[in-house]
């Protein structure tokens, strides 16, 4: 071959990988950019008194005068729009022809105040949190300002196509009466009756939710993650390690181990909703480690899911370590085991680390083995003596179910977005605590 034609075929492949590499970064960016944005939008965003008198009566959390100070100051601005209601409803009172032809819409207009607002001065408390208070977030106060000062419907004079989505006034149904007034003061005054503030939210990972995640925080779900995915590598790694030593170091060319590493293959390709269910069959069915689900069969599953990988990766590792180092080791006179113990095994501790890393890192991402085996959609944080025998949340089953079976799947936007961000957050750390204990590892060794 030329030297011309080999430099002329080196440039295109240094060019295709460059622009592979390229291309994955573009579409890694398109895809965590609308996670990062709207995930930090659990933490950072504008909150109104609602959430300040929500954090102060459920965690006591917050400068109480200067909340109650607050909360008298958006009530002089709330009184006129409850003023009118009342009014009106006076209005009302004496015609029964007024009552039927404004019975419907008054109550629909009081249920959307009530959802903007809260409960009216002197109703009685709602059974629900999410009722008890109004639009703790300032971007879903705006959505339901509009739902109030809007109605939606279809127009269906076209037989042709289907309903189109309209929206009318709705001051339409109320003009020439008492109530006219109040959705011009509602759209001029809605920043004056919530007092948004910018706020810094670190409660959302550390505060129990609170009425299915409409309010509060994800730390049930945080700390079950967390326990499963080192309860998990706690009994994965050990065994792992072990098993990689024996293939690398002494176990031979038999058939017996063919076998044995054509199952860890296989084992390896094995779907995840299978180790599942193998789960729930063996260690809750059959051996009884608990009664139902619990943190400590959720762990075993994953503990399985991910030995194929803990094993290649350390036997890989100690393959890697130099035959001199173990020549070396023998010609000074230490057995074998002593030579894997004190002379391979911290040559290939870093690789070893890596690939425990990122095991840890599928194991706090799994959904499927843990639907059946530990998983719960609502729950509180356990203690740890509890994992042995209770199921908890964790974030990758409350992902789904929030986005796929909540009954306010909009309403809760924020809690969803926020907990993939602490997945991928949790899965970047632990890969990034890969790269760096794997640098000091070999910078140490390096001497």
């Amino acid at each position: 071959m030329r030297l011309s034609t080999r430099q002329l075929l080196d440039r295109s492949f240094t060019a295709v990988g460059l622009f592979s590499i390229a291309l994955m970064a573009g579409a890694l960016v398109v895809l965590l950019a609308p996670i990062v944005g709207r995930g930090a939008g659990a933490f950072v965003f504008r909150a109104t008194v609602e959430h300040r008198r929500f954090l102060l009566d459920r965690f006591e959390r917050g400068d109480a005068p200067a909340i109650q100070a607050q909360t008298e100051q958006v009530a002089q601005a709330r009184r006129p729009v409850y003023d009118l209601l009342r009014q009106f409803e006076k209005d009302l009172e004496g015609s029964r022809e007024l009552r039927r032809q404004y019975g419907k819409p008054l109550g629909e207009l009081k249920q959307a105040v009530a959802k903007l607002l809260g409960p009216a001065p002197g109703d009685p408390r709602p059974v629900l949190p999410r009722d008890q208070y109004g639009q703790t977030r300032w971007e879903r106060a705006q959505v339901k300002a509009h739902e109030l000062l809007y109605v939606k419907g279809y127009d269906y004079s076209d037989p042709t196509r289907m309903g189109v989505k309209t929206e009318s006034p709705r001051a339409n149904a109320f003009a020439g009466t008492s109530l006219a007034p109040l959705f011009p003061y509602v759209e001029s005054h809605l920043e004056a009756m919530l007092l948004p503030r910018w706020t810094f939210y670190w409660g959302f990972l550390f505060d129990e939710p609170v009425d299915s995640n409409m309010l509060g925080g994800i730390w049930p779900a945080f700390l079950g993650t967390l326990y499963l995915t080192f309860l998990a590598m706690l009994v994965a790694g050990p065994m792992g390690l072990a098993a990689g030593i024996y293939f690398a170091e002494y176990a031979g060319a038999g058939r017996l181990v063919s076998i044995l590493r054509t199952c860890i293959g296989t084992l390896a390709g094995v779907p995840s909703i299978v180790f599942g269910l193998f789960g729930l069959s063996f260690f809750i069915k059959t051996v009884h480690i608990s009664e139902s689900k619990s943190v400590l069969a959720g762990s075993l599953t994953l503990a399985l899911l991910v030995l194929p990988t803990v094993i290649r990766a350390s036997e890989e590792a100690i393959r890697a370590v130099s035959h001199a180092y173990r020549e070396a080791a023998l010609a000074l006179g230490a057995g074998k085991w002593r030579t894997v113990a004190t002379v391979v095994l911290p040559a290939a501790l870093s690789g070893i680390l890596t690939g425990v890393i990122i095991s840890m890192g599928r194991a706090a991402g799994e959904t499927a083995p843990i639907i059946f085996t530990a998983a719960v959609s609502l729950g509180k944080a356990l203690r740890p003596w509890e994992i042995f025998t209770q199921p908890t949340p964790a974030l990758s089953w409350n992902i789904y179910n929030l986005c796929t079976e909540h009954e306010a799947v909009e309403e809760i936007r924020h809690a969803q977005y926020g907990m993939v961000l602490t997945l991928i957050a949790l899965a970047l750390g632990l890969n990034l605590a890969a790269v760096v204990l794997r640098a000091r590892i070999a910078r140490r060794l390096r001497g």
